[in-house]
């Protein structure tokens, strides 16, 4: 089940392990059903990407609004389905199918408006989202060319619920085309951070919070009522967001001293993933007022700077301070808190 979750799945592998060791006989096998659907997706994924690898995207490029179609695949695994509603279409009135349009459209509105960017690729990249994917999928996905929504069951309720989910897994897309962050160990464990920060950036937007004002949750709206947690993940509080019976415990690490030295999640990917998160969370309240602002621009510069898709934590720290840096001046208070917060979560670098 180590693998499960490569191709940017918003299900963490730790999550269907706990399931196949704590869950019923229909549990089990869900998690084994969500395993094989997933290796299938990945290989796909795969197929997707080009020969060449994918290149840093245009910054300030001109920007002319999104380009969205929402398909349903009617409960199959075939993508993407049938057409259900294209760019400028009225609501169709069938809540994931306009849940799904929505949240893909306040995703471009975040990067397009505040960071320059025209989709996730920076070239009108076409969103493309299908929904009621496979029987009963608890997951979302990006598959390297487009979205996909289960209707959940098991876990969660239907996964268009959640707009950080949706932002989340999109934000995937726009680390794929910033040079990408290969998908193990610190590497991945930043690319899935990414993912989580601009996923709660969306939320926060749409919503007009500020950095306190927000919960900081990721996947909030999504769990059973019957799910004893929050949500899937808490950038404010990393392994806090639940302790279930059958999901067992959030192990994210919001420090250092507790990061996860394991081959499982390739890495542990979607564990260690909680302090970048934690370090982000930090800044957002050190810098006050809209987390997509200062410390969102710090945080998607570095990802168009960085070209290194092997960064460890202790790369991407230092990229983010010389970001600040370029952005607010060398001793900017920016600056200084951005350092500041990779020494609190324990991320040494020069």
């Amino acid at each position: 089940m180590s693998d499960c979750c490569h191709i940017h799945c918003i299900v963490p592998p730790h999550m269907l392990e706990s399931i196949e060791l704590r869950g019923n006989e229909e549990q089990r096998k869900f998690a084994a059903a969500a395993a094989a659907v997933a290796a299938e997706y990945r290989a796909e994924r795969v197929a997707q990407a080009p020969a060449g690898g994918f290149t840093i995207a245009a910054v300030n490029a001109a920007c002319d609004g999104p380009k969205r179609e929402v398909y349903t695949a009617k409960n199959s695994d075939q993508l993407p389905g049938d057409l259900v509603r294209s760019e400028g279409d009225p609501p169709s009135g069938e809540l994931a199918v306009d849940q799904a349009y929505d949240g893909a459209g306040d995703t471009y509105s975040l990067y397009s408006e505040q960071y320059g960017r025209d989709s996730l690729d920076g070239s009108g990249l076409k969103l493309v989202s299908s929904v009621h994917v496979s029987q009963g999928l608890d997951n979302a996905f990006w598959n390297g060319a487009q979205m996909a929504y289960g209707d959940g069951g098991m876990i969660f309720k239907p996964l268009t619920g959640s707009l950080a989910v949706i932002g989340h897994e999109l934000s995937h897309g726009v680390v794929q085309y910033c040079g990408g962050l290969v998908y193990r160990d610190q590497s991945g464990a930043l690319n899935e951070s990414f993912a989580d920060v601009f996923g709660a950036l969306v939320d926060q937007r749409k919503a007009g919070q500020t950095a306190a004002e927000a919960s900081w949750l990721i996947g909030a709206e999504i769990l059973l009522d019957d799910v004893s947690g929050d949500a899937l993940r808490s950038l404010k509080a990393p392994g806090t967001a639940y302790n279930d019976d059958v999901l067992g415990k959030d192990p994210q690490p919001f420090h250092m001293a507790d990061y996860a030295n394991t081959t499982s999640d390739r890495g542990g990917v979607h564990v260690n993933s909680g302090v970048p998160n934690h370090a982000f969370y930090l800044l957002a309240q050190y810098l006050g007022g809209y987390a997509w602002e200062k410390a969102g621009q710090i945080w998607y510069d570095s990802m168009q700077a960085l070209n290194n898709p092997h960064a460890t934590f202790a790369d991407w720290a230092a990229q983010t301070v010389a970001s600040a840096r370029d952005l607010y001046g060398v001793g900017s208070m920016e600056a200084i808190f951005t350092r500041r917060v990779w020494r609190l979560v324990g991320v040494d670098f020069n």
